[in-house]
C-alpha cells in the first residue's frame, strides 16, 4: 500500500495488488492485472474531497486509476 503518492514520479513503476482490487474490477481488466501486475503512473486523478487516485498505464497499454491503497511501490 502506497502512503503518501507525493513521492513518487510520473514513469515509476508501481504493483496493483490484485487482492484489493479484485472485486471492484471488471473481469477482462482483472485478467491482464493478473498476468502482469506491474504498471507505469501516468498521473493523478482526485476522485473526492479528500483522496487522489493514482492513474496508471497497464501492460496492455490501457488507461486506468487507482487508489493508493490498491497499489504499492516497486523497489
Amino acid at each position: 500500500m502506497i502512503r503518501d503518492s507525493s513521492t513518487l514520479q510520473k514513469g515509476q513503476n508501481l504493483r496493483v495488488e490484485v487482492n484489493e482490487v479484485k472485486d471492484r474490477l471488471p473481469k477482462d481488466i482483472l485478467e491482464i492485472i493478473r498476468k502482469e501486475p506491474t504498471v507505469k503512473l501516468v498521473g493523478y486523478k482526485m476522485v473526492d474531497g479528500n483522496q487522489f487516485g493514482l492513474v496508471v498505464q497497464l501492460a496492455n497499454g490501457e488507461i486506468n486509476w487507482f487508489f493508493e491503497q490498491e497499489l504499492s511501490e516497486l523497489l
